[in-house]
């Protein structure tokens, strides 16, 4: 047996408010050299206010590359930049023409999300050059927890984009955990893939992409991705170790004036990537005023325990008996529902104080007539939220449907989740009312079925480190009578470990009643967090987070391998002590309970069973 002591750390990186929201920056001088004779060839520092810094270069043949440093490492080697129209190729011939800068400090809330009150700071440059005629801005943002980039292409006429000469180009001895993508599905449903980038293999992987680079870390993404572009991805060139950029249409089509998606990195010792807000950062505000009808919360689920129980009325109010009992505030009811109890069920389900989420296939609501009617219908029957299933495409068309539908779901007032789906790039501030979305190898395949195999252990441990950090997840987890390798207080921990606006948790009301103390915690455990901190982690090993809720606090823990006893800080508390109520393994297998005195200056020490963990409540003991 070993002992893990945590070794998490964090970038000091003080963050200075500016009295204005936007505050012009003073520009640094362009004609830099980058090393070469040429006079055509300069480059821009990139700084923020802490250690991330870029450098943007102009080439001898008018092209544009990217460098990226976390301190004094170099996490990103010269990169190109580029896109192409159908008018003009900005991969080369560029002339520079001007830099602006300026400041951003922006506060702006979220319903979901690692925290509901965020506040962003960062230093933006916008570069502008020029082509034939054609401008093209370059717009950077550099923070103390990354650096991103987006193409504008300001211009009266319809943008017809080719293609993105973007490119990542990680150093090839950074360790890599890659989420290989299937491009006939686009639903993000596969395990991440473990090595070296020099070791990976050519082809094309789903974001987000983490890579460890000496002692820092970096996780590339894309965000604010709406109607007028398609969701890229990355595809690795092993003649170059290079992660090219490719675009899922032949073209993408926009109105004037295009401003594309940011591409991401995030950016910092593995603490600040695990804590960062830069997907919502980066994201459009929100375009929903009224947000008092969007209510997070605990949800029940039957088609899990039973794929035939969405038919059955009878066996959708026994889980709204169930949830009322507990105190949880929805239940979700699967395909197979039927028009003719629906509205039964709903008002069954609101005379016990519980809400009704309904699945449909997103072909039935594709028309903006069909949003109409059955919108209204829905929301007539007393409908809270919709799960919409089989989406699968990262197009421009399916973008334009996402945007319709989130206007349209908005205005019934009905929350959403995704389900067979593209994964999130900050959506969930621009629209607050969608709550989750799956995106991820979740527990639907890890339901009793003869010959199933168990995930493996390490993908559970490796989701809080890239799935979970670019949005809400909807894995359905804590379910006991699955085809899994953790243990049960690990499968409890999910409950805190992994964050989803809505948590559906999937097993049937039997289970849960079979496991007393565990369903004592769920009743507890919120689904909405005021601060997320990462106490320890080392991805597909281990991940130990703490998430707040008003006064107290939550710790999850899971673990991969072997049997150890974790040995954790507990610096995150407040001052006075703290009643630390422990769910952990007993030696028989089953979760047992008990209480500790701690405070901020204690380490919490729990030996736990191999693929264990635990769960705790933390409450000031006044």
């Amino acid at each position: 047996m070993r002992v893990i002591r945590s070794r998490v750390t964090r970038a000091a990186a003080g963050i200075a408010c500016t009295a204005a929201v936007l505050v012009p920056l003073q520009a640094e001088a362009a004609g830099q050299a980058d090393g070469s004779n040429s006079s055509d060839s300069r480059s821009w520092r990139l700084t923020g206010q802490g250690q991330v810094s870029g450098q943007l270069g102009l080439t001898r043949d008018g092209g544009l590359t990217l460098t990226a440093r976390h301190g004094s490492t170099t996490v990103l080697r010269p990169s190109a930049l580029g896109i192409r129209t159908a008018d003009t190729d900005f991969g080369k011939g560029l002339r520079f023409a001007g830099r602006s800068d300026r400041a951003i400090h922006e506060t702006y809330t979220t319903t979901t999300g690692r925290r509901t009150h965020h506040t962003s700071d960062a230093s933006e440059s916008t570069f502008t050059f020029r082509k034939d005629g054609r401008t093209l801005k370059v717009i950077v943002r550099v923070s103390a927890d990354g650096l991103a980039y987006r193409y504008a292409l300001p211009g009266k006429g319809t943008v017809t984009v080719l293609g993105e000469e973007s490119e990542f180009a990680v150093p090839p001895t950074a360790d890599s955990y890659l989420l290989p993508y299937d491009n006939g599905r686009s639903d993000y449903e596969s395990a991440h893939d473990r090595g070296s980038v020099a070791d990976a293999k050519a082809g094309d992987y789903g974001y987000p992409s983490l890579f460890h680079i000496g002692k820092s870390w970096m996780l590339v993404e894309e965000a604010d991705l709406d109607s007028s572009y398609g969701g890229s991805r990355l595809t690795l060139d092993a003649a170059t170790d290079r992660f090219r950029l490719p675009l899922p249409d032949p073209a993408e089509v926009s109105s004037p004036g295009l401003t594309t998606p940011w591409r991401t990195m995030v950016i910092g010792d593995l603490a600040t990537v695990t804590e960062s807000d830069l997907p919502t950062d980066l994201a459009a505000p929100s375009k929903v005023a009224d947000t008092s009808w969007i209510k997070p919360g605990k949800a029940a689920w039957s088609w899990w325990s039973d794929g035939g129980s969405p038919a059955s009325l009878a066996a959708q109010k026994k889980f709204v008996d169930f949830a009322a009992r507990e105190g949880w505030e929805y239940v979700l009811v699967d395909s197979g529902w039927s028009n003719d109890w629906m509205s039964e069920l709903t008002k069954y389900a609101k005379e016990k104080g519980v809400g009704i989420w309904a699945w449909v296939r997103w072909q039935t609501i594709d028309q903006q007539s069909e949003r109409d009617r059955l919108f209204a219908q829905y929301k007539s029957w007393g409908i809270v939220g919709l799960k919409i299933d089989f989406l699968e495409s990262d197009g421009q068309d399916r973008m334009r449907w996402y945007d319709a539908v989130f206007k349209d779901s908005a205005e019934h007032q009905l929350m959403l989740n995704f389900h067979g789906a593209t994964i999130p790039r900050g959506q969930e501030r621009t629209w607050p009312q969608m709550m989750s979305v799956e995106a991820v190898k979740g527990a639907e395949g890890t339901r009793p079925k003869p010959g199933r195999e168990p995930f493996p252990a390490a993908h559970y441990t490796t989701l809080p480190f890239t799935r979970n950090l670019i949005g809400p997840m909807d894995f359905t987890p804590v379910t006991f009578t699955g085809v899994r390798p953790n243990s049960d207080a690990a499968e409890l921990a999910l409950s805190v470990v992994y964050e989803s606006g809505v948590q559906h948790f999937a097993d049937s009301v039997e289970s849960y009643e079979a496991h007393p103390a565990a369903l004592k915690f769920l009743d507890q455990v919120p689904t909405v967090w005021d601060d997320t901190r990462l106490v320890d982690g080392d991805p597909g090993d281990r991940a130990v987070l703490a998430r707040r809720s008003g006064d107290d606090w939550y710790l999850g823990a899971i673990t991969s391998g072997e049997a150890r006893t974790l040995d954790e800080p507990l610096t995150f508390l407040g001052r006075g002590t703290w009643r630390a109520e422990l769910y952990r393994d007993g030696p028989d297998g089953k979760i047992v309970t008990e209480t500790r005195e701690v405070t901020a200056s204690s380490r919490l020490s729990v030996t736990v069973p191999k693929n264990g963990g635990y769960a705790v409540r933390l409450t000031p003991a006044n």
